[in-house]
């Protein structure tokens, strides 16, 4: 379980900081626009944090992203 969260917040990272440099918003800018930490964005594009629902919504939001949740697939 612990591997399957780690790679959901290094691929949300990784989702937020190609968004951004698509965007050509730096850190420092996407921060203070969303309204948080830089510290935590930081922390956030390494996969590093673990954001509560509304700062990733707040980055979400600016970035122009959404994330879909669907159900898995069971292996037979």
């Amino acid at each position: 379980m612990n591997n399957q969260i780690n790679s959901l917040r290094s691929t949300i990272g990784e989702q937020i900081r190609l968004r951004r440099k698509e965007l050509k918003i730096t850190q420092p800018d996407l921060a203070a626009i969303a309204d948080i930490s830089v510290n935590t964005l930081y922390k956030i594009e390494r996969g590093q944090a673990n954001p509560t629902i509304e700062v990733l919504g707040k980055i979400l939001d600016v970035l122009g992203l959404e994330i879909i949740i669907g159900v898995k697939q069971l292996n037979r």
